[in-house]
């Protein structure tokens, strides 16, 4: 199929940019690498008026730790940058952000896809998502009004559904802290499909000895979820197995073509589980 017709503007600043979807209002649509929206646009799941190609904006494509300590990943940064980036650019303890791009995609989805557009297309199962929640990370959007934070637990709203307002660019993400204990893992039908369950975990270890952690989940709800009640099994010195049993009972997944929330709980117990272990490993 072939999408249904639209008016193309290329922006030149990121202020222009702002400016324009301020005036364009709900019927507009940012577009960078263009590997989820052209998609939708294509089978008319998506019929934006207006696209605002952002692609040009060099200023959005970023990647390092700053004098705050914390990551900064500019929002037209590509997941195959991430993938490839040095350690002094990635900077100690964010294996973990390098090693989730294995899961995106393929290769040529990865070289065009940003990170920014697949934070604001706000999938469930999208690996970025899971990692922002786990990991706390900040979202750094920019308007006609300025700039404001939105903290990954505030930014997620359901379905593709995030906190920006119609007139607000995603331009930077900001991983506040590293996880140098953490993990990244999923199942899907087939490699590079969208997860049908994924599980993140950042464990708070010293040696062989784990003192707490935090347990996130993707693909089980309107949006990544944390998991407290997996969280407390850690801090009280339970098991691996534990802890995933604790997340799998503490979710309602849906049931879909994909598999019943029975098997979804299934995949949790067995993908957490896993996650902790390879988390510990590091």
């Amino acid at each position: 199929m072939k999408p249904a017709s639209f008016r193309y503007h290329r922006a030149r600043d990121v202020e222009g940019a702002a400016v324009l979807l301020a005036e364009l209002g709900d019927d507009a649509k940012v577009i960078a690498g263009g590997q989820s929206l052209v998609a939708m646009m294509s089978f008319r799941l998506a019929r934006p008026g207006h696209l605002v190609d952002i692609g040009g904006l060099r200023e959005l494509d970023h990647l390092g730790v700053g004098a705050d300590g914390a990551l900064h990943i500019g929002a037209l940064t590509t997941h195959r940058t991430v993938e490839i980036a040095p350690p002094h650019e990635l900077g100690a303890g964010f294996d973990v952000i390098r090693d989730a791009m294995g899961w995106i995609g393929h290769l040529p989805i990865r070289t065009r896809g940003t990170v920014g557009g697949s934070m604001a297309h706000g999938d469930p199962t999208a690996e970025w998502c899971l990692l922002a929640v786990l990991l706390d990370a900040e979202f750094v959007a920019h308007s006609p009004r300025g700039r404001r934070r939105v903290p990954a637990g505030e930014f997620f709203l359901g379905y593709y559904t995030t906190a920006l307002d119609p007139d607000e660019i995603l331009v930077e993400i900001v991983f506040p802290r590293p996880g140098p204990h953490a993990a990244l893992t999923e199942f899907a039908e087939r490699r590079g499909d969208f997860a049908i369950v994924a599980a993140a975990v950042d464990l708070d270890a010293g040696g062989t000895t784990v003192r707490g952690g935090r347990v996130a989940l993707g693909g089980v709800a309107a949006m990544p979820v944390r998991v407290p009640e997996a969280d407390a099994v850690l801090a009280a010195g339970g098991s691996f197995r534990d802890c995933a049993e604790a997340a799998a009972t503490a979710v309602d997944p849906p049931g879909d073509a994909n598999g019943s929330s029975q098997y979804r709980k299934h995949l949790i117990r067995t993908l957490v589980e896993r996650a902790c272990e390879e988390a510990m490993s590091r």
